[in-house]
């Protein structure tokens, strides 16, 4: 039960807040199994989205506000018969398979995978580090919002450290191309670094297509990153699990963001990202 993992993510008034929406006077910390039923209520979804022009983020956390928005999309998807689906930039068509996305977001660990994926980037980091070149010592600046640097600090890291940061370029990649498509496929990779994405894509991952944007490399990329992440994670956890499926199933994660973006993120995504 995700009970436990809920609790370690969720402030005080985080849970007071849920218990007001439930008008429940009971300690919710003593039953951390009612958190996920209470974070998927309509009435918790009203308390934090009924008032137009008001901020979620003044109210709750980022993980509790994501949790809910990811618990919402699933409800949604239980009751629509197509969803539109992303075919490049400001470009939606219609399309009729949601089994795919209900069977995704049916796992709880998914649910919960997808709001803690969505709530790091509200923060998140950049730094520089040293690299030898040819001319001697560099300082390289790195960026979590930019895959191409991510890739290349997984070469400079020490071994044991590498799946860390592929398990952070498959979260980036799984964030750009659900969150952001239009900037992903259109502006993000520049045609000199288009070359570099490709190359750290091995022949065997490499997908028969049509198509070669940056939506498209990004799937590619991120779906090796976290068979990478989840080749080095500890196989007794259920996270180890939920990264196979995720790379596995990389198109049905990007596709329920997609979703959750159009309905509920769009006005709200660069005031809570920036990364646009």
């Amino acid at each position: 039960m995700l009970g436990p993992l809920y609790l370690e993510h969720l402030s005080d008034s985080d849970l007071a807040l849920l218990a007001a929406a439930s008008e429940t006077t009971d300690d919710v910390r003593r039953d951390p199994q009612r958190l996920e039923s209470l974070i998927d209520s309509p009435d918790t979804f009203r308390t934090l989205f009924a008032q137009p022009g008001r901020d979620p983020l003044l109210r709750g956390t980022p993980f509790l506000i994501f949790a809910v928005l990811v618990h919402r999309v699933v409800r949604d998807l239980g009751h629509v018969s197509f969803v539109e689906e992303w075919v490049g930039p400001r470009q939606r068509v219609p399309v009729f398979d949601t089994v795919s996305l209900r069977d995704f977001g049916a796992d709880p660990l998914r649910r919960f995978f997808l709001a803690q994926l969505l709530a790091s980037y509200t923060n998140v980091a950049s730094g520089s580090t040293l690299v030898k070149t040819s001319r001697g010592w560099r300082r390289r600046r790195f960026s979590e919002l930019d895959p191409i640097r991510l890739i290349e600090l997984a070469e400079l890291v020490p071994e044991v450290e590498r799946p860390i940061v592929y398990r952070r370029l498959g979260d980036l990649s799984l964030f750009l191309t659900g969150i952001f498509p239009d900037y992903a496929g259109e502006r993000l990779i520049h045609e000199r670094e288009r070359a570099g994405l490709e190359r750290a894509l091995a022949a065997a991952d490499r997908e028969q297509s049509d198509r070669h944007d940056g939506v498209w490399l990004l799937e590619q990329l991120g779906r090796r990153a976290y068979r990478i992440a989840q080749e080095a994670a500890d196989r007794r956890t259920g996270m180890a699990a939920v990264l196979a499926e995720v790379s596995q199933n990389f198109a049905a994660a990007r596709r329920v963001l997609n979703l959750l973006t159009d309905r509920y993120l769009y006005p709200m995504r660069r005031q809570w990202f920036g990364a646009e």
